[in-house]
């Protein structure tokens, strides 16, 4: 057996959301300035085939295991049972689709540790199938820059293109048209979920977005195949990068808050605290972020939430 090979999975943040139009089908284009936190899940590949997997042993509720030709997967961790079944992981998904587009695949056995909330507006599952399609392609020498992979990313999910290369980036159409990375500054946050649950396609049909005026964006390839957009003019400085975002929002807000009100008490709870320079709801929710000046002060404003708001999924992180 090859050795394992481990990936970190980091939570995708939205520092801004522009929804800019509903294209025909039901698709909404958007604009949206996107970074990575320094936390997520992990995952971790083994390549070649394990038969002793046959058999799994599975004496922790938080472990799940599927053997689907070949493909195996465990997911453990403390937000795994909340993940749903392996069949529909995107873990899975991501694999059978790169494996549609590359003839003999080298698959294996992926091991994932859940430690983000799911479905909370941070990509956990979309940064999870990235991170198993980049195990892949070292597995089976394939560029990161290969148009096939940016293809499996696509079909699996909106938000998985981005992930493929978790770098801070601008992200446009219905997720697929990316800028080239950006080099912003790092800035301390904390990251809060409340623990429910919010549709991303109920919270879009809450927005009644106009029908777009425009033909949809489409995405330029460069040398490599991998979309890219036309680079924007954000600031690289820290104090530009932070009036530029301080200056933004999240058009996905107030529809997600109509349908979970407590999103609206977080962002209260987050914006009393010491330093929080802004505090916004991430993607489509219900995860909220809060900016502070320094990782000090991300810290105690997260030991202090979790003193007042036990129930709440709190982490002090930083973004960039």
């Amino acid at each position: 057996m090859s050795a394992a090979r481990a990936e970190t999975a980091p939570a995708k943040v939205n520092l801004t959301l522009h929804v800019i139009g509903r294209r025909v089908g039901g698709y909404h284009e958007i604009e949206s300035l996107v970074v990575f936190a320094d936390i997520g899940d992990t995952i971790t590949f083994a390549p070649a085939p394990n038969k002793a997997l046959q058999n799994l042993n599975l004496p922790d509720l938080n472990l799940q295991a599927l053997n689907l030709q070949g493909l195996n997967l465990e997911v453990r961790g403390s937000t795994a049972a909340a993940s749903g079944t392996i069949e529909d992981n995107l873990v899975i998904k991501a694999a059978r689709a790169l494996a549609e587009r590359v003839e003999g695949l080298k698959c294996g056995h992926f091991v994932l540790s859940k430690r983000l909330p799911v479905a909370a507006g941070v990509g956990g599952g979309s940064s999870d199938a990235a991170a198993a399609l980049r195990l892949l392609a070292h597995a089976n020498r394939i560029p990161l820059d290969d148009s096939r992979l940016y293809e499996a990313a696509r079909v699996v999910g909106a938000d998985v293109p981005v992930c493929l290369v978790p770098r801070a980036r601008v992200m446009r159409g219905i997720g697929e048209v990316l800028s080239p990375p950006l080099d912003v500054p790092r800035l301390p946050a904390v990251l809060v979920n409340p623990g429910v649950a919010v549709p991303t396609r109920d919270v879009f049909a809450k927005l009644a977005a106009a029908p777009l005026a425009a033909p949809p964006l489409t995405a330029p390839r460069h040398a490599g195949g991998a979309p890219m957009a036309v680079p924007v003019g954000i600031p690289t400085d820290r104090s530009g990068y932070l009036s530029h975002v301080l200056g933004g929002s999240n058009d996905l807000e107030a529809p997600a808050i109509s349908l979970q009100p407590v999103i609206a008490e977080v962002l209260g709870a987050l914006r009393k605290l010491a330093g929080c320079r802004l505090s916004r709801m991430s993607g489509s929710g219900a995860t909220c972020f809060g900016l502070f000046d320094s990782q000090r002060a991300a810290k105690a404003a997260a030991a202090e939430l979790r003193k007042h708001h036990g129930g709440w999924w709190v982490r002090a992180t930083t973004l960039g």
